[in-house]
């Protein structure tokens, strides 16, 4: 019997190569030590479907407004930094299934009256442009949305940064980012939007071959508990999002 064909993509041992901010946002992952390594949840999974593929993982550290043109340059194989998967980027990229759901909550400072969103009449909102976040960000009445682009490696240390000095009022972000800053005394955590974001691994829309690779490793790690286990041990706090198989 003649053995199943293999794509190219798989047929490879070369690297995954997956554009990813270096920044520190644990659980999600922390700033590389290295330059080569990374840790965290996302990395974690990232070794577990590229060794189900019989690769290693390469990190290419890519500021977020490059992520689309680096993936459409075949610069890098695959996004997989905190992508909310929505309409407006699907027209760009297409998406592996979701190995993550996430609410969203507002960051404030220390002390600030805000606990609703109607709190955040006039006041600045930070979000990074175009994301789910921003999308959030603009429904709030009377707020001031302030979009930051992601030029710099780290678009999260900046929002945070901009809080801390009163740049902005608010930053809203993915409720998982903001874990470990439960206890920092600059900050207070506002409320959370139940949107029940799913992330997903950008992939680029000629590299079908791919899209089904990743998502039979994907598959794999959430049918046999790998995916549970890493969601377990980096974020006990947060509710595991997926069914049971």
């Amino acid at each position: 019997m003649t053995a199943p064909r293999r794509s190219a993509s798989l047929r490879s041992a070369a690297p995954l190569r997956l554009a990813c901010i270096d920044a520190e946002a644990p659980p999600l992952f922390s700033k590389s030590p290295d330059g080569v390594t990374r840790d965290g949840y996302e990395p974690d999974l990232a070794a577990l479907v590229a060794a189900a593929l019989g690769r290693t993982v390469q990190w290419v550290f890519t500021p977020w407004a490059e992520f689309v043109p680096s993936l459409q340059a075949h610069e890098v194989d695959a996004v997989w930094c905190g992508q909310g998967i929505t309409e407006a980027r699907r027209r760009h990229v297409d998406f592996t299934r979701p190995y993550a759901i996430f609410n969203e909550s507002v960051l404030v400072r220390r002390g600030a009256p805000v606990a609703t969103p109607a709190d955040l009449r006039g006041l600045r909102v930070a979000a990074i442009e175009g994301s789910t976040n921003m999308s959030l960000a603009e429904t709030f009445d009377g707020a001031l949305a302030v979009p930051f682009g992601g030029e710099t490696d780290d678009v999260f240390g900046d929002m945070l940064a901009a809080l801390r000095t009163g740049e902005v009022d608010a930053v809203v972000d993915d409720d998982v980012v903001f874990v470990p800053l439960a206890d920092d005394p600059d900050f207070d955590l506002a409320f959370t939007v139940p949107t029940g974001n799913r992330w997903g691994v950008a992939v680029a829309k000629d590299r079908p071959d791919l899209l089904s690779e990743l998502n039979e490793a994907l598959t794999a790690i959430i049918e046999d508990g790998r995916l549970k286990e890493a969601w377990q041990d980096r974020m006990p706090a947060l509710p595991y999002p997926f069914p049971a198989p």
